[in-house]
């Protein structure tokens, strides 16, 4: 699907550098060791290596993202408040004025389904989005970042519906 397709494979880059970083630290422990004690050193990379790709509170942050998220693809939501859950939300207001003033636009709800991070202010968001209540886009991958200490809907991740919908494709969006 388009919107998974390009999200994922910009993270292919940072899954394999992170997985050399941890090879290479456990082959140095290893390398180091003499023996006995090898099994005891090779758990440490692996805590250093997940405490590295989430925030510091990932339930908290998991709940913030799911709440945003779903604001954000509420057609109940004015679009002042959808702006404050949009990465770089005033600088993109023209793209949700779009967004919004599409007719689906004003009919789309978000589920969201899984989130896995990235980084600690990073995650990729598994979701489902539904037209009128009926499934239009299931199992949809966007971003979540962290900004200014809140946890909002990507730029990328708006982009890429605009461009879905159809409403962007014969010309660039201002801001994507």
């Amino acid at each position: 699907m388009v919107l998974g397709s390009d999200l994922k494979r910009g993270n292919v880059g940072s899954v394999a550098a992170a997985a050399v970083l941890v090879l290479a630290a456990a082959l140095t422990a290893c390398s180091d060791d003499n023996g006995g004690g090898g099994s005891s050193a090779s758990p440490t990379p692996t805590a250093e290596q997940s405490t590295a790709t989430a925030p510091a509170d990932p339930a908290a942050a998991q709940q913030e993202i799911k709440q945003n998220w779903e604001k954000f693809f509420d057609p109940a939501v004015s679009a002042k408040d959808k702006l404050a859950v949009l990465e770089n939300g005033e600088r993109m207001a023209p793209v949700l004025q779009g967004f919004n003033g599409d007719q689906r636009g004003q009919q789309v709800k978000s589920n969201v389904e899984k989130i896995e991070f990235t980084s600690p202010t990073e995650a990729n968001v598994t979701y489902t989005l539904t037209l009128n209540g009926a499934t239009a886009l299931p199992n949809a991958s966007g971003t979540a970042v962290e900004q200014n200490g809140t946890w909002k809907v990507s730029v990328k991740t708006l982009c890429a519906l605009v461009q879905l919908s159809g409403n962007g494709s014969s010309s660039p969006v201002p801001g994507c």
